[in-house]
């Protein structure tokens, strides 16, 4: 899992976990970027809409 996420400022378990939030329950990037600040992680709606077009299609084939 790793090198895919390798050069990213946040660690692979979050990328990976906001990608599969989006992909997983009917979500907005903006509710995505809600429920990871609960959780203590601040990253914005447009990384992780970043983020799901890059690796979205891994999760979702």
């Amino acid at each position: 899992m790793a090198p895919l996420y390798k050069g990213y400022r946040f660690p692979a378990e979050v990328i990976a976990h906001c990608v599969w939030l989006y992909h997983r329950f009917t979500l907005s990037f903006r509710e995505v970027e809600e429920l990871m600040l609960a959780r203590g992680v601040v990253v914005s709606y447009e990384t992780v809409r970043q983020w799901c077009a890059k690796f979205g299609p891994a999760y979702a084939p």
